[in-house]
């Protein structure tokens, strides 16, 4: 049977740090959302193509080979969560990234992968 250690090796400092560092409540619930955008295929591969240029559903159904209706429930989701933005141009409505930290995060993966 594994003894399980009953006291802690960190002094108090270090544990308050820890601590106070540890995101709760809203902040971490913020976390876990932002970072389930990175959980689904589509959605990467929609951000990365928002990386390159803004684009409308029409281009971005094209260029990915991805169903129309399913491009616009990911960026409808993607818009609700503050990720990307768009714009009205006529009838036609574009997409880009709201902030250029998420193609940082995207390609921090790639790099961390190795590819």
């Amino acid at each position: 049977m594994e003894e399980v250690c009953q006291t802690l090796l960190l002094d108090r400092r270090t544990q308050a740090l820890v601590e106070s560092y540890v995101p709760q409540g809203e902040m971490l619930e913020g976390i876990v959302c932002f970072f389930s955008v990175f959980a689904d295929s589509t959605r990467v591969r929609i951000l990365s193509a928002l990386a390159i240029t803004e684009m409308c559903v029409t281009d971005l159904s094209r260029v990915l080979s991805i169903n129309q209706t399913t491009v616009s429930h990911q960026l409808r989701f993607l818009k609700n969560i503050g990720i990307v933005t768009c714009s009205r141009c006529g009838k036609v409505i574009f997409y880009s990234l709201k902030n250029e930290t998420v193609n940082d995060i995207l390609l921090k993966g790639v790099e961390f992968l190795g590819y």
